[in-house]
C-alpha cells in the first residue's frame, strides 16, 4: 500500500480556506482526511475536542513542541496552534491523504518534514475585496480587523514562493484547480 499525500491548503486570512477546504473533503473522489490541529486557546461555541481541535494547556503544547511531536506550530492572538505530526502520519500509513490548514508560515516547517507534500496558496482576488471582507467578519473589533489585514499582505507576500497559487474570485474554480492537481498527484502516488 503506497503511503497517503499529504495536502497544504494556506493563504490569506478570511480569504475563504474555510469553504473550500469544507468542498475539498466531502469530495469523494480526493478521499481526504483531515488534520486536526492542537491549540491553546479556549473552545468557541459548539466547538467539539477532538473534532474542531486538540484543546489543550499551554504546558501540553509547551511538552508537544519540546517533544518535537508538531509538524508545525505557531502564535497567533496570544494563543499557540500547531499539527500534531503522529495523527497525520498514522492516516499517510494506512494510505489515507491528508489535508492540513494552516497558517502560510507553516508550509516551510511541513514541507521539511513531508517534502512531498503539495502546497495550495490562496489568494483574493484583490487586497480590497479582502479588506471589505475581514471588516464584514470582524465589524466589532477594529483591533482585530488591523491585526488581520496586516498579517494578510505578510501572508501575502509569500505567495510567489508557492508553486500553486490559487485565487478564490470564484469558490467552484477554486476547488476546481486546486483538485485537478491532487488528482494528478493522487495518479503519480499510486502510478
Amino acid at each position: 500500500m503506497s503511503k497517503g499525500l499529504v495536502v497544504i491548503l494556506s493563504g490569506a486570512s478570511s480569504v475563504g480556506k474555510g469553504a473550500i477546504r469544507e468542498r475539498l473533503l466531502h469530495d469523494p473522489e480526493l478521499k481526504l482526511f483531515y488534520s486536526i490541529s492542537m491549540t491553546t486557546r479556549p473552545a468557541k461555541g459548539d466547538e467539539v475536542d477532538g473534532k474542531d481541535y486538540y484543546f489543550v494547556s499551554h504546558k501540553e503544547f509547551a511538552d508537544a513542541v519540546k517533544k518535537k511531536e508538531l509538524l508545525e506550530y505557531t502564535e497567533f492572538n496570544g494563543y499557540y496552534y500547531g499539527t500534531p505530526k503522529n495523527h497525520v502520519e498514522f492516516l499517510r500509513s494506512k494510505g489515507k491523504n491528508v489535508l492540513i490548514e494552516v497558517e502560510a508560515q507553516g508550509v516551510g516547517p511541513i514541507k521539511l518534514n513531508v517534502p512531498d507534500a503539495v502546497a495550495f496558496f490562496v489568494m483574493p482576488e484583490s487586497l480590497e475585496e479582502l479588506e471589505k471582507q475581514i471588516h464584514l467578519l470582524y465589524k466589532d473589533d477594529e483591533a482585530s480587523i488591523t491585526r488581520r489585514i496586516n498579517k494578510a499582505k505578510m501572508d501575502m507576500e509569500i505567495a510567489p514562493l508557492f508553486k500553486n497559487v490559487v485565487y478564490n474570485n470564484d469558490t467552484d474554480l477554486a476547488v476546481s484547480q486546486i483538485k485537478e492537481v491532487i488528482l494528478k498527484e493522487m495518479a503519480k502516488n499510486n502510478g
